[in-house]
């Protein structure tokens, strides 16, 4: 029984791995670019009778993706956070490599001799790096932008000042300040140059980007649009209210700085200890894994573990 759950693994594993290769190096469509292909070449029509007439039989990998992307979508807006982690690529492709690592870690044990438990925890422990990554990139991101805003706010209240318009502030934050709030605000322009209301896609940005500084300036530019007033005050107010939670935030920061420290050391212990004890002395740490009694305990510091490291975080986490 055991040999044949090996050979199931490793056929799995290599299957995905030969599967998200080919994916991979197969490359992305541009949906847009072959749709105005479609309409300058008059092939749209016609493959779209061809596919009704093959009844789906036939469906392209982008098709597929797609399909993927929005099963996903019902659970989890992978698409989003990719965005927001401004990283190109789609949810298929992301999956793909997520199972190509966890499948390539569920093999590697079974070739290099290890025992048949480690296949899985490294499956696993591999399996959540891409979406790790993605979410270390996008609060990197996030981050920045909160750190950019205030001086777009000034920006912008400038050019208003200076007797430009609204739009043309959002171009020349678009132009002036870089990524990742000039990607944001040249979204902003572009969409009002193809005829959006300016209200809608300031609204597109603010769910674009989970900002709380930035929806109290959708808000408050919004409710000047409708009620009037003088719109380069409010940025101002904000922009300053904007730096004054950043300069509090920097000093929680600082008072709160030897409780992280503390809490690293305190979580980072137990695992060094666990290695250094596994290259001294292997046969006493396997008794962990092949007693029972063992199992217990290692899932219970498991468990304590994860529970120590929420109720430091809950302690260091202030909300400013």
């Amino acid at each position: 029984m055991l040999t044949l759950v090996i050979l199931v693994t490793v056929f799995v594993g290599v299957a995905t791995l030969v599967g998200a290769v080919a994916l991979l190096f197969r490359g992305d469509a541009n949906p847009e670019i072959e749709g105005r292909l479609e309409v300058l070449t008059g092939r749209g029509k016609a493959d779209q009778g061809k596919a009704e007439q093959q009844g789906g039989i036939l469906s392209r990998p982008d098709e597929v993706g797609g399909a993927i992307e929005d099963f996903i979508a019902q659970y989890f807006n992978l698409r989003l956070y990719l965005d927001q982690a401004a990283m190109d690529t789609s949810v298929a492709n992301f999956l793909t490599l997520t199972a190509a690592l966890a499948g390539g870690a569920a093999v590697i044990p079974f070739l290099l001799g290890l025992p048949f438990y480690v296949g899985p925890l490294l499956a696993v422990l591999l399996g959540f790096c891409p979406l790790g990554y993605v979410w270390y990139k996008r609060g990197k991101r996030l981050t920045k932008f909160g750190e950019q805003l205030p001086d777009a706010l000034e920006l912008i209240a400038r050019a208003l000042r200076a007797g430009h318009s609204l739009g043309a502030g959002f171009h020349l934050v678009s132009e002036e300040m870089l990524d990742p709030i000039g990607g944001e605000f040249r979204k902003v322009f572009e969409s009002q140059n193809l005829g959006v209301p300016l209200e809608e896609a300031i609204v597109d940005m603010t769910d674009r980007v989970p900002n709380l500084d930035l929806k109290f300036f959708g808000t408050a530019v919004i409710l000047q649009r409708q009620t009037g007033g003088d719109l380069a005050e409010i940025l101002d107010k904000i922009g300053r209210l904007v730096r004054q939670r950043m300069e509090l935030f920097g000093q929680i920061q600082a008072l709160t700085g030897e409780g992280r420290i503390s809490g690293i050391v305190l979580l980072g212990m137990p695992p060094v200890l666990f290695g250094v004890m596994w290259y001294l002395n292997p046969t006493y740490v396997m008794t962990l894994f092949t007693d029972p009694l063992g199992q217990q305990m290692l899932a219970g510091a498991v468990v304590m573990q994860l529970i120590g490291a929420w109720v430091i975080k809950k302690i260091i986490d202030i909300k400013v």
